[in-house]
């Protein structure tokens, strides 16, 4: 698989990495034994990127990666977490004395005395402009608790924000065929800027896979159920903020456009993890998996050929079509 370098973190990452929500919580039941397979066969097909947060399944996601880390201690895989979201949010927590907790647990959970990546989880907007939160990721870094760090955004604006701060080394930020609004400012910023993105919900939450009907049925414990009107966090996380209804129309278009394009080469979510990857700026994607099957499907995409102006251009065309009036003023 063809590997980047992660902005400001300088290391070599797999262009598709392993988003690792699904083996915390919050999308249906998945077995220890599923997680575990889903990470093996990840790093089987070429992949050196995974990322977690200390409230997957309240750490179960970053445990489950520790262990696979100590039987994998040589394989050069980078593993970034995200904290911020274990207490209420408002400003007021992002301070050091947080900051030192919630990545000393994260440390015991993942097995290592330094984080790769810690990533801020999609904090209160007025972070992003506060000098004290970045002195105090600055300090964790000179003491060696982690060896960079960067902001998980929900907005353009949020984005554009911290790429201005010296020391962030990644943005994550949702970027898919549903959600363009990141290539027209912030990948440019970011490229100029030497930081890293990290391309997070590149299936709009499974719609892009074109497997998903007005039948399909979500577990009870699966945001794509309980969270479709954002009543546990923002509705831009789930669908990537696109009406159900709306994304399953846009999804089938997408569909569609796979096969013309490529046939039976690629499947529509490889296509969707191509075209994320593929975009100038974007240093790696990261697509969940449940279990093995999906996580090599995945990683399939990080070897697809460019996908080419027809295809990128029916992708804009659908968005501008469908999409764009429900998501652009929001994200």
């Amino acid at each position: 698989m063809e590997q980047q370098v992660l902005g400001r973190l300088g290391r070599l990452v797999s262009v598709v990495g392993l988003g690792t929500w699904q083996l915390g919580a919050d999308w249906g039941d998945v077995s220890e034994t599923d997680a575990r397979d889903a990470l093996e066969a990840s790093l089987e097909a070429g992949v050196t990127f995974y990322d977690t947060a200390d409230v997957y399944g309240d750490g179960r996601s970053e445990q489950v990666i520790g262990a696979f880390l100590k039987e994998h201690a040589d394989a050069g895989i980078t593993v970034a977490t995200k904290m911020g979201r274990r207490m209420d949010q408002v400003p007021e927590n992002y301070v050091l004395a947080n900051f030192r907790e919630w990545t000393d647990r994260s440390r015991k959970n993942l097995g290592v005395e330094r984080l790769d990546l810690v990533q801020l989880h999609c904090p209160p907007t007025a972070v992003y402009s506060s000098d004290e939160v970045y002195d105090a990721l600055d300090t964790l870094v000179e003491e060696g608790v982690m060896a960079a760090y960067g902001v998980s955004v929900e907005t353009t604006a949020e984005a554009l924000t911290a790429i201005a701060r010296p020391g962030v080394a990644t943005v994550q930020i949702i970027l898919n065929a549903f959600r363009l609004k990141p290539l027209d400012e912030v990948l440019p910023a970011a490229s100029e800027a030497g930081v890293g993105v990290i391309a997070r919900v590149p299936l709009a939450s499974g719609l892009l896979s074109g497997k998903y009907s007005a039948d399909t049925t979500f577990a009870e414990n699966d945001h794509r159920n309980f969270n479709r009107t954002g009543a546990a966090f923002d509705v831009g996380e789930t669908f990537s903020g696109v009406p159900y209804e709306v994304g399953l129309e846009a999804a089938g278009r997408f569909t569609e456009l796979t096969a013309k394009c490529f046939d039976d080469s690629l499947t529509p979510a490889q296509a969707a993890i191509a075209w994320v990857w593929q975009r100038p700026g974007v240093s790696t994607v990261i697509p969940g998996a449940r279990n093995a099957d999906q996580a090599r499907a995945n990683a399939a995409a990080g070897d697809a050929a460019t996908l080419g102006p027809l295809f990128t251009s029916g992708v804009r065309e659908i968005y501008e079509e469908l999409i764009k009036e429900h998501v652009a003023d929001k994200w």
